[in-house]
């Protein structure tokens, strides 16, 4: 593909452009990614190939404790001066990729749906860069490459990789996120929450059953199940501020099994999502209770289990201001948009509840393409342009971030 027109005169001043080999062997290190996506945890192919890369650069990787992800610092370090550190995630889903291209993937019911390849691919590129800088001397302060595994799997992998220390050392963390609603070669960016906290629900219900000609002698499941699912959103409407977003949506109602028998069994399963972090913080409280009366008030006695997800990504404004020189300096300020808060989940909240960061969008779709390409879906991809305009962004950052804060 031929690069964006996209650079304005005095980007050349800012060393850590991408040259044309580099640029390359990055399209190819995507695809390959592409062509074997892991699911979260099992990132071992793509951990070993991070590694082999990152030290045939003269870099020292780190493998995190669980076999998976790693960590890698470029430049010497200053025990009195805090890192900034650039995450990548690298876990892919278990869908089918349905997309017809050359790289495919070739692993049955796995796909990098989400663009964590793109994230990968990014952040390797921003560290073979800086290393090439360092070895010039033209970078002023260390920076600390995290890529971590299983972002998928709730509470996220970020949460393990905070506790096996990759956070030790390390002042501020900025990260991408694809993004199929903005052109490639541009970034989303916005101060506050971007992302929503969302957590897993899952409600049993159980009652004695019978026969269906004598619901009045039973515990009507069916009927129980149908208005906690119905009502249960509605009344959490009514105990929180709405600006809050709190939001209750069903994905599975299971019970019964025969037309003429109420059960004595049903089940419930779905997510809760909200915009802000104090409404997540009581969440769990204020879900339970509107469960446990809309059960009770059917005579069936409810069970519930309440599975923390993560909270809301939530960008701090000098780590987005940042973001937005870096961008600035590379590519003009006409490339960067206001986005706005998603209602999806990223543990890279996880990392905020300790250290300031931000994350940007990161633009994939082509230029006048009118298709829409959604995350998680079967034939989700990317204009690999945004690779270059992702490497140029976390590269410029890692030079500013070292002015603004020597």
């Amino acid at each position: 593909m031929n690069q964006l027109k996209s650079r304005e005169p005095g980007s050349a001043t800012l060393p850590g452009t991408l040259s044309e080999p580099l640029r390359v062997e990055l399209i190819a290190f995507r695809r390959d990614l592409h062509m074997h996506p892991e699911l979260g945890n099992q990132e071992f192919r793509t951990t070993a190939a991070l590694k082999a890369r990152l030290e045939a650069a003269g870099l020292a990787p780190k493998v995190l404790p669980g076999g998976t992800g790693l960590i890698c610092d470029i430049g010497t370090r200053d025990r009195g001066r805090p890192m900034l550190a650039i995450r990548a995630d690298l876990d892919a889903l278990p869908i089918p990729d349905v997309k017809t291209v050359a790289y495919r993937s070739t692993v049955a019911n796995r796909a990098h749906a989400c663009g964590h390849d793109v994230h990968t691919t990014t952040v390797l590129g921003a560290g073979l860069v800086l290393a090439e800088l360092d070895r010039q001397g033209l970078l002023p302060a260390p920076v600390r490459l995290l890529f971590q595994p299983a972002e998928e799997v709730l509470p996220g992998g970020a949460a393990d990789a905070v506790e096996a220390g990759v956070l030790d050392g390390v002042g501020r963390i900025i990260a991408v996120h694809c993004d199929p609603k903005v052109d490639a070669g541009k970034i989303g960016l916005r101060t506050g929450p971007i992302t929503s906290a969302c957590d897993r629900l899952e409600v049993t219900l159980d009652g004695p059953g019978g026969h269906t000609a004598r619901p009045h002698l039973t515990t009507d499941l069916v009927t129980a199940a149908a208005r906690v699912a119905v009502d249960v959103p509605g009344v959490l409407s009514r105990r929180v501020d709405a600006r809050s977003g709190l939001s209750v949506t069903w994905g599975r109602i299971e019970s019964g099994h025969a037309c003429n028998v109420i059960p004595q069994h049903a089940e419930l399963s779905g997510t809760v999502r909200c915009l802000d972090l104090p409404t997540w913080r009581e969440a769990p409280d204020l879900v339970h209770a509107a469960i446990d009366e809309i059960a009770t008030l059917h005579r069936a006695k409810s069970t519930v289990t309440y599975v923390r997800g993560v909270p809301p990504v939530v960008n701090d404004p000098a780590v987005t201001e940042l973001l937005q020189a870096a961008m600035t300096a590379r590519r003009g300020a006409h490339a960067i948009e206001d986005t706005e808060q998603s209602l999806g989940g990223e543990d890279f909240s996880w990392y905020l509840e300790h250290v300031p960061g931000a994350m940007a969008r990161l633009g994939v779709r082509t230029p006048g393409d009118t298709r829409v390409r959604d995350l998680h879906a079967g034939d989700f991809d990317v204009d690999e342009r945004c690779i270059e305009a992702a490497v140029e962004l976390f590269t410029a950052a890692s030079l500013i971030d070292a002015t603004q804060r020597h």
